[in-house]
C-alpha cells in the first residue's frame, strides 16, 4: 500500500474530462499552472502525455518531482512567478492543454488564452465569491464573481461549465472546460 503522501488526488473535474486528453493528439504539451504538488499533471503523465508543472514554490515543485518519481513518470518542472506585474511569463501559442485549479490571478487570463494553441483544451476550476461561507480563501482577489470565468472564455466552444456549490467538502466553485478555436470562429 502506498503511503498517504504518495496517493494521487487529482481534481474530479479533470478525471471527468480525461478522455479529452487521451482520445486525440493535442497540439503541444500540457501546462499544469500553479500546480502545487502536481497531482493533476502527474495523472496526465501517467497517460503518456507531455506535462509541464509550474509553480512559484520550489518546495511544491520538489514534492511534485518526488510524487511523479513514486508513480514512475517524468514531468517537466518550471519554477516561475506568474504574478510579476507587466510580464507575460507564458510562451504564446505553445500548449496543447492548460490546467488551472484553485488559482486566480486575473491579469494572467489574457496570457493563458494566448498560450494555448488552436485545438487545445483548457480546464479551469477555482473558488467564487460565495466561498467564504465555507472556508478559505476569503480574499476577493482570489474569488470569481458570478459569470466571470465563463465570460472570459465565451468565444471558445464550451464543453462543460458549472457555477455553484459542490459537496464533500462544501465549496463554492466555478468550472469551465473548453477548446480553443481559431480566432473569430466558433466550432460546434
Amino acid at each position: 500500500m502506498k503511503a498517504e503522501s504518495s496517493i494521487l488526488k487529482p481534481a474530479q473535474l479533470l478525471l471527468e474530462h480525461l478522455s479529452l486528453f487521451r482520445n486525440a493528439p493535442l497540439p503541444g504539451p500540457i501546462l499544469d499552472l500553479a500546480c502545487g504538488d502536481g497531482h493533476n499533471g502527474i495523472i496526465l503523465a501517467q497517460n503518456h502525455l507531455s506535462v509541464i508543472c509550474c509553480d512559484k514554490s520550489r518546495e511544491a515543485l520538489d514534492r511534485a518531482r518526488r510524487l511523479a518519481a513514486e508513480h514512475g513518470v517524468t514531468i517537466e518542472l518550471w519554477q516561475v512567478d506568474l504574478e510579476r506585474e507587466g510580464i507575460n511569463p507564458l510562451p504564446e501559442d505553445f500548449y496543447g492543454g492548460i490546467l488551472v485549479f484553485r488559482y486566480l490571478h486575473r491579469p494572467l487570463i489574457p496570457s493563458v488564452k494566448k498560450a494555448l494553441r488552436t485545438g487545445g483544451i483548457l480546464i479551469y476550476e477555482t473558488f467564487t465569491v460565495e466561498q467564504p461561507r465555507f472556508g478559505k480563501p476569503h480574499n476577493p482577489d482570489f474569488l470569481l464573481k458570478p459569470g466571470e470565468l465563463r465570460a472570459w472564455f465565451a468565444d471558445w466552444p464550451i464543453i462543460h461549465s458549472f457555477e455553484g456549490i459542490k459537496e464533500n467538502p462544501k465549496r463554492a466553485l466555478s468550472q469551465i472546460v473548453c477548446r480553443k478555436t481559431e480566432e473569430g470562429s466558433v466550432a460546434p
